[in-house]
């Protein structure tokens, strides 16, 4: 797969939620897989599993999601791929802070805005460069850019003034590098995640076999995966911005 293009995919998690159903499904899709985590153990499992079922997958470990660390990534990445076209990159990448507003640290801001805003801003700098010397695919496009985003992306609440501050700065950045770099056929999307994810974190949070089974009340990985992956094949004449996604009998 040495002329495959490549997906970029920050943010693994537990290894059982929205970046490695991404990961895996673009893999069968032709992608050459670029993984960067925080955690080795996602990552390595992830790496594994691409690379066992057949398709091509290279694990990145990052220390942190400061812009040296990723910009860092990147370098390695790019030396990795020369001469394959990245062509598609998600951001999957949070930290949450669920505090009373006066419990909330000087630490726990410097976090959420070193993910959320120094973070990505170093992610969407090296993807936009390395879409910008793309030829234009048979999309009309030159690469999509996806963010993860959350309820709190558009909604404050009582004890996610942290949090929420974080994920706003992350849609806005999304849609002004959209409404940007759309004129150079470079497709940038928000996902707005409304709702539980089934992973094995939230299993064991949750111990509901009953959620767990019930389609209408929970998010699945693989769903989300899909329509991420819908995003990217969109035609130029149809570009969504954001796309909002929950379980039917979510509240919203």
């Amino acid at each position: 797969m040495a002329n495959a293009p490549v997906a970029v995919i920050a943010g693994l998690g537990s290894g059982t939620g929205t970046g490695a159903a991404t990961a895996r499904l673009l893999a069968k899709e032709g992608y050459a897989i670029a993984l960067i985590a925080r955690g080795s153990d996602s990552l390595k499992a992830i790496y594994n599993e691409i690379n066992i079922a057949g398709g091509t997958a290279v694990s990145f470990l990052i220390p942190s999601y400061s812009a040296v660390d990723v910009n860092t990534i990147f370098d390695q990445i790019r030396a990795r791929y020369d001469g394959q076209p990245i062509r598609f990159a998600l951001y999957n990448v949070g930290h949450g802070v669920w505090k009373p507003f006066l419990d909330i640290t000087p630490e726990d801001v410097q976090a959420v805005n070193q993910t959320n805003i120094e973070g990505a801003f170093a992610f969407s700098n090296n993807v936009i460069r390395a879409f910008l010397v793309n030829e234009i695919d048979e999309k009309g496009k030159r690469g999509s850019l996806i963010f993860t985003g959350a309820t709190a992306s558009v909604r404050g609440n009582v004890s996610t003034s942290a949090f929420s501050a974080g994920k706003h700065a992350m849609r806005a950045l999304s849609q002004s590098l959209a409404k940007e770099f759309g004129k150079q056929n470079i497709h940038v999307s928000h996902a707005i995640i409304d709702g539980g994810i089934l992973t094995n974190l939230s299993r064991q949070r949750r111990n509901d076999p009953a959620w767990e089974q019930n389609e209408d009340l929970r998010l699945s990985p693989e769903g989300i995966a899909e329509s991420y992956l819908y995003l990217a094949k969109q035609p130029r004449s149809t570009w969504t911005w954001e796309l909002d996604l929950r379980p039917a009998h979510e509240k919203w």
